[in-house]
Parts: C-alpha cells; structure tokens; sequence
C-alpha cells in the first residue's frame, strides 16, 4: 500500500512540474518582446475579464532602441494608470503586447506578422519611419489599423487605409527647420549628411533642400554607408565649403558620432537635428562642448506640468524603468507622443462601440482627442495628424538640458 501512495506521490509531483513548465512555455514573451528592462510592473488579468490587446510595435534592439525605449515608456505609463476602457457596456482589460522590429526594414514585417498572429485589435507604432513604412503592407493585409507614433516619413501612411499617424510629417518639419535656419542664422548654405538608402534621413534632406533652396540657398549634401563610424570627412567638408548649418537628420547612435566628433574638430556651425535628436543620449555626447544643437520635435518638458511630473514620477519608480529613459528622468518627446497614442486607441475603440480591428478602424477618422501633446485629429485623405505646430528646443551644453527655443509652424503640412 505505501509503495502505491508513493507511486502516485511521484506522479503526482511530475504532472505539477510538467503543468508548470507548459504555463511558462505558454506565457513567456517571445525573445522579440520588448526587454525587461522596457516592460513597466503590472498585474495580469483576473481570469474570466474581457481583454482587448494593443500591439507594441516598437524597435527595443537596434539603432533606434533608445527611442523606441522611449516611446514604449509613454503607453505603458498610460497602461499603468489607465488598464481599463468601457466599450460597448463592457469593461476591458487593456493588455500590451510587444514585437521588436529591430530598428530595421528587414526584421520590421516578422515583427509585424507576430503581432497579426497576437490577435491585437489595434497596432502603436513606430519610432522610426523605415519600419513603419516596411511593416505596413503586412497591417494592411491583415485589416488591423495601425497608428504611427513618430514616424513622420509621408510614405508610412500613403496608400495605406489601415495606416494612421499623430505625429507632424517630414514635409512640414522640414519647411519649419530650413525657414528656422534662414530666420535664427540668415544661413545662405546648408550642408546635409544622412544615411545612404534610409527612407528617413533621406526623405527629410530631400525636403528640407526643395524649401532651403526655393529661398535661394545652397544646399551641399552627403550620405554616410550603413554601420559608418568616422564622419571626419563629411564634417572637414562641411567646414571647408563654409556650411552655415549643417542638418543631419539621422539615428540617434550615429547622432552622438557626429556630434562628439563634431565638437572634437572644433566645428563651429549650428547643427540643425530632427526629431530623432531629441533624445538625452545627444544631450549626454555634447556635454560640456561648444555644439550649437537645435532640433525640431512634438513636446517640450514644461507643456502639460501634471504630466510631467507623473511621467518623472513613473521612470524615477524602479531602476529598469530609469534604464530605458537613458538613466535620467528628462521627458522624451516621443515619450509624449507615446502616451498620447495609447488614449488615441482607446478613444477609437469607445467610439466604434467594439474591439474588433475593422470597426476601430472605421471608427478612427472621426476621432478628436486633446492630448498633452496637443489636439489630435485626422484627415480624411491617407489619416495623417492635422498638426501645424512644431516645438524648436536648443542643448544647454553645460548642463545637459532642453531649451525651448520657438514654436514655429511651417506650410509643408
């Protein structure tokens, strides 16, 4: 008799583990989730509540990590104080899913293609235009809309129907720089470096030269190869051809390359950077240089003060979430934009009265939101923000901090 209760003993403790090992396999993120370091501390859902499921559709790898860190920061602090939305007379539970593109067209449509597979009804993201613009066919061809954050390249949402964005476009952040350069330094010639081949850099040079140049300046352009780390040419050529501005568009990690060179060659014209040099990681590589740094982006620290001090309140909680800010509390604009996104997709989902894609999706024209980051709205031809308005901000070199310069419109929206 002892032998059988002991027998069943075993079994018994072999069926636990073998259960325990199956609830792990079955619920652990995939290795494309957005890493630990990204994912703020919150609870799963009761067993038995309804679950509606957002996609993360964010770079956590890559280039472009640190925004996507970044970005990812802004819904999952709205997530943490928001986890619910009533649609339809019901309460659910609003779950984030995460999918690493990898800040690369490459690995974008697999990312894309998980969160399909995921079931999500609504897809945020993403911080970087290339990949948005590779994932998109993939959204499309599954009916799931799908809402950039910051990716402001006007090919994103262009003959995409299931594509929209709440962020300002390239044409227009671009016609707001080159007039901010003729304005603040009556800059005759400009001298352009981005990425060869990357749809972002490129598309925002290509703008900025046709309003720079209709003025009746002088554009002199260069494009660096991928994985470049010497930017000593391009910058002494610059110099050289006495570049009154030099705009340089690109990725965060080759922005603190060129900038850290730039101020080791003693490189004395202004830079002007888009919204993707708005990140304190720049603001770390030209610390207590003479860099003359002024970009372009969607919020300034200041512009909704209960925000504020809520976010910084949130990254300041725990040690991994201070990791993905870059190891400050300094706001990110995307950060921002993130937060914003989130409400956007919830206010979606209340106005179509369901959870299923294609109703959000019809529901999405007509939503109107007042976020931190200002109104949002979408216009009826490809879904891009109704946005007129861009915040300029300088780097205080000395002490590692944003400036509000101006807010500028421009008339490329």
């Amino acid at each position: 008799m002892k032998k059988i209760i002991a027998l069943l003993l075993v079994l018994c403790m072999s069926f636990a583990l073998l259960a325990g090992c199956g609830g792990s396999t079955e619920s652990a993120a995939p290795e494309s989730s957005a890493p630990e370091s990204s994912a703020p501390e919150s609870s799963a859902p009761e067993a038995g509540d309804k679950v509606v499921k957002i996609g993360v559709f964010e770079p956590a790898t890559g280039d472009s990590a640190s925004g996507g860190k970044k970005e990812m920061l802004g819904m999952q602090y709205a997530n943490s104080i928001t986890p619910t939305v009533e649609v339809g007379g019901e309460t659910y539970t609003v779950e984030l899913v995460y999918a690493d593109n990898g800040s690369t067209t490459d690995k974008a449509p697999s990312a894309a293609s998980q969160l399909v597979g995921e079931n999500v009804a609504i897809v945020l993201g993403s911080y970087g235009s290339g990949v948005s613009i590779a994932g998109g066919p993939i959204f499309d061809d599954a009916g799931l809309p799908a809402l950039g954050v910051t990716c402001t390249n006007p090919n994103v949402t262009a003959g995409n129907d299931y594509y929209f964005r709440i962020c300002f476009l390239d044409n227009f952040q671009a016609d707001v720089l080159a007039n901010f350069a003729m304005d603040k330094f009556d800059a005759q010639v400009a001298y352009c470096l981005g990425e060869n081949g990357n749809e972002y850099d490129q598309g925002l040079i290509a703008f900025f030269e046709q309003v720079f140049t209709a003025a009746g300046g002088t554009v002199i352009k260069d494009s660096f190869p991928q994985n470049n780390s010497d930017f000593s040419t391009y910058l002494n050529k610059a110099k050289s051809e006495g570049a009154d501005v030099i705009f340089t568009p690109v990725s965060i990690a080759y922005a603190t390359q060129i900038l850290s060179q730039a101020a080791s060659l003693g490189i004395e014209a202004p830079f002007l950077g888009s919204d993707t040099l708005d990140d304190n990681m720049v603001l770390e590589a030209i610390k207590g240089t003479d860099i003359e740094l002024y970009v372009s982006t969607f919020y300034q620290e200041g512009g909704d003060p209960d925000f504020d001090a809520g976010i910084k309140e949130y990254i300041n909680s725990s040690a991994d979430i201070l990791a993905a800010n870059g190891g400050n509390d300094t706001i990110s604009a995307v950060t921002a934009m993130g937060y914003d996104a989130y409400y956007v997709a919830l206010e979606a989902m209340k106005l179509a009265g369901s959870v299923e894609p294609a109703d959000i999706k019809a529901a999405m024209w007509d939503v109107t939101y007042t976020g931190v980051s200002g109104d949002i709205a979408f216009e009826e031809v490809n879904g891009d923000a109704i946005r007129d308005t861009a915040f300029i901000k300088t780097a205080n070199t000395a002490d590692g901090t944003w400036t509000l310069e101006t807010v500028q419109t421009g008339s490329g929206q």
